[in-house]
């Protein structure tokens, strides 16, 4: 996953809110997923933070996503937003054939939008047969945060490393700010515009 380095919003008042919803969904996945769960953020050239608002999600080369919504309450109940998904008819022919392993096969577009992302960041080209091996290119994301870690902390001379990443390392909120923030975070800030009943049933 590729998140903005902070919230939009980070003042005092409107910090721990914000962080609120994402500390809990990042310790959720992590709980799932484990080591397999990844999360960068980025920067550019100059090690400034670049803040990642496009919505983007590729799952097992098949299906792609791109949109405004957010993975909370409000985005799915209140705000209007719009995502686009796309499963195109035409079977890449490349490696890996069914990097899912269940007999699907993989698409044209969502390896092709993957591997231009992903060269991106990395400094890659997108024809380097390392981004194609599933097994290998967490490896490649781990190398380049680490590379970039390293330039910031001076052990490397300029320029900035061919990769733009660095292991996303939100810092965790005060406990005495919990109090007031969690609360205003789940009325305001993600409000569940859902009728009662529905809430009640934990239903969409």
């Amino acid at each position: 996953m590729l998140l903005p380095r902070w919230p939009n919003s980070r003042g005092r008042l409107t910090g721990p809110p914000n962080r609120i919803g994402q500390l809990a969904a990042l310790a959720r996945l992590q709980e799932a997923g484990g080591p397999r769960v990844l999360v960068f953020d980025l920067e550019n050239p100059a090690g400034r933070a670049v803040y990642v608002h496009a919505k983007v999600c590729i799952i097992d080369d098949i299906w792609a996503m791109v949109g405004s919504a957010n993975f909370n309450l409000r985005s799915f109940t209140h705000d209007s937003e719009l995502s686009c998904s796309v499963i195109d008819r035409l079977w890449d022919q490349g490696p890996p054939l069914d990097p899912a392993g269940q007999g699907v096969g993989a698409r044209v577009f969502a390896p092709s939008l993957r591997l231009q992302l992903w060269s991106e960041h990395l400094g890659l080209s997108a024809s380097d047969p390392r981004l194609l091996d599933p097994a290998e290119a967490p490896s490649l994301w781990r190398q380049a945060a680490m590379e970039v870690a390293e330039w910031h902390l001076g052990r490397a001379c300029p320029p900035h490393p061919r990769g733009r990443v660095l292991a996303h390392r939100p810092e965790p909120l005060p406990p005495w700010s919990r109090w007031w923030a969690q609360p205003l975070y789940s009325r305001v800030y993600d409000p569940d515009a859902r009728p009662q009943e529905l809430i009640r049933q934990s239903r969409f």
